[in-house]
C-alpha cells in the first residue's frame, strides 16, 4: 500500500522538536559509539586534546547507530502497535506487553531466539529496515532478560540498574506529549509517562533505580516537547519521582547534576564526579549536566561522549533532550546526512508526532485504518504464542 496516510505534523515546530528528539538521540549515539569502551586518556590520544568531536568509524561505517537507537525504535514501535490495537478493539492500550513483544522482535534481529515463539501475522515496516539486523554491542542484561521471557507480562528478576532501561524510553515521553497539554488531566499524563517508562524499563532491569530513572527521563522528554524549559521539566520530573518508593538514589543523582551545572557548567572533568554512565542514574545525571550546560546541540553532545564510560548512551540521552528542546535544525547537517537509518528514524518521529490524529477506529475497509493496521499490526498480547522447545 502506498504511504498515502503517513502524515507529517502540520505544526512545523512540533515536527522539528519530535524529529530533533529522535534524530538527536541517534546522532549522540553514533558520535559516542567509537569511544564507548575507551577511557578519557585513550580518547584524547586517538582524537586529540578535545576528544572526539565528529563521527568516526564504528561497526564498519561512519555514523553507525548502536543497540541504543535500535531498541529506541522498537520501543516506539511497541507503543504505536499498542495504540492501534486499543483503537481497534476499544480497550486500554497494553503498552508494556506490546513493547515486550517489540523487544523480542529486536532480539531476533540480534540473532538470538526467544523462548516465546514468534507470533503469526504481519511484521510491520520497522523490520523491513535490514540495517537493524546487526549486532551493535548490545548489553548482556538486555539480551539475557529478553531471552528468559516466557510471557509478555514477565518482568526482570535481576538486580540490574544498568542504563539499558533509560537510554531507550524517549519514545514514551514523545507519545504522551501528544496529550500532555490537555489542562484537565496534565498531571495524569505526566504520571502515565512515568509509569509506562518504568514498566518498560522493568522488562529487562529489576532494580528500582533502573526503572525510576527511566520514568523521570520520559517525563522530562514529554515536557520539553510541549515547550517547558529544561529546569522546569526536571522539577516536574522530580515531583513525580518523589511519589514512588526508593526514589532517593535517582533524585540524588539528578540534583547532583543540577548543582554541578549551576556551579561548573560545561567541564569535561566534572563528568567524572557524576560517574561513568554504565548505571541508569549516572547516565541520566551526566546527560542532564551536559544538556543544562550546553549553549548549542553540538557542544552538548560532544561534551556528553567525551568521558571514560558509556559514551554512546550518554550521547543518546543528551541528544534526545537537546533535540527536543531546540528542534531538528540545530543538529549539524554533516551528522544528519551520514547517520545510519536517518530516514527511518525521521519517519518514526513523524508517526509519534501525529499518532493522536490517526483515524483508525473506523470500520474494516477504511483505507486509513487499513494503512495503519499494516504499518503497526496490532498483534494480540492477551494470548501469547506457545513457548518454543528450544533450550539453547
Amino acid at each position: 500500500m502506498q504511504d498515502s496516510f503517513h502524515r507529517t505534523p502540520s505544526d512545523a515546530i512540533k515536527r522539528s522538536r519530535f524529529r530533533g528528539c529522535l534524530l538527536g538521540g541517534a546522532v549522540g549515539d553514533a558520535l559516542g559509539a567509537p569511544v564507548e569502551f575507551m577511557n578519557l586518556a585513550d580518547i584524547r590520544r586517538s582524537f586529540g586534546p578535545g576528544g572526539i568531536c565528529d563521527y568516526a568509524v564504528a561497526h564498519g561505517r561512519v555514523g553507525a547507530i548502536t543497540d541504543d537507537t535500535q531498541m529506541t525504535l522498537f520501543t516506539a514501535e511497541g507503543l504505536l502497535r499498542a495504540h492501534v490495537r486499543a483503537a481497534l478493539h476499544g480497550d486500554g492500550p497494553m503498552f508494556g506487553k506490546a513493547t515486550a513483544q517489540a523487544y523480542l522482535r529486536w532480539l531476533r534481529t540480534q540473532g538470538v531466539k526467544p523462548k516465546i515463539a514468534e507470533p503469526s501475522g504481519e511484521s510491520g515496516w520497522l523490520l523491513e529496515q535490514r540495517e537493524l539486523f546487526s549486532r551493535r554491542a548490545p548489553g548482556n542484561t538486555c539480551l539475557a532478560a529478553l531471552r528468559a521471557l516466557t510471557s509478555y507480562a514477565d518482568r526482570a528478576c535481576n538486580a540490574s540498574k544498568g542504563c539499558g532501561g533509560v537510554m531507550r524510553v524517549a519514545p514514551v515521553g514523545m507519545f504522551v506529549a501528544n496529550w500532555i497539554n490537555d489542562a484537565e488531566d496534565q498531571d495524569d499524563r505526566i504520571g502515565q509517562a512515568f509509569a509506562v517508562a518504568t514498566d518498560i524499563a522493568a522488562i529487562t532491569h529489576g532494580h528500582p533505580t533502573g526503572q525510576l530513572t527511566a520514568g523521570a527521563f520520559a517525563v522530562v522528554i514529554a515536557l520539553l516537547l510541549v515547550g517547558l524549559p529544561l529546569p522546569d521539566a526536571i522539577d516536574r520530573a522530580k515531583t513525580e519521582l518523589r511519589k514512588h518508593d526508593r526514589y532517593e538514589e535517582t533524585l540524588a543523582a539528578i540534583e547532583n547534576a543540577e548543582q554541578r551545572a549551576a556551579d561548573r557548567p560545561g567541564q569535561t572533568h566534572v563528568l567524572q564526579e557524576l560517574g561513568e554512565g554504565w548505571v541508569a542514574e549516572e547516565a541520566l545525571a551526566i546527560s542532564l549536566y551536559c544538556a543544562l550546560s550546553a549553549p548549542d546541540f553540538e557542544s552538548g553532545v560532544v561534551l556528553a561522549v567525551n568521558h571514560g564510560g558509556d559514551s554512546d548512551s550518554t550521547g543518546a540521552i543528551t541528544g534526545n533532550m537537546l533535540g527536543a528542546m531546540m528542534g531538528v535544525d540545530v543538529i549539524p547537517e554533516r551528522w544528519r546526512v551520514t547517520l545510519e537509518l536517518a530516514d527511518a528514524i525521521g519517519a518514526m518521529a513523524d508517526d509519534l508526532a501525529t499518532v493522536r490524529e490517526w483515524r483508525i477506529n473506523h470500520s474494516r475497509g477504511s483505507a486509513e485504518r487499513d494503512f495503519y493496521h499494516e504499518r503497526y499490526p496490532p498483534c494480540s498480547t492477551t494470548r501469547e504464542p506457545n513457548a518454543t522447545t528450544d533450550k539453547t
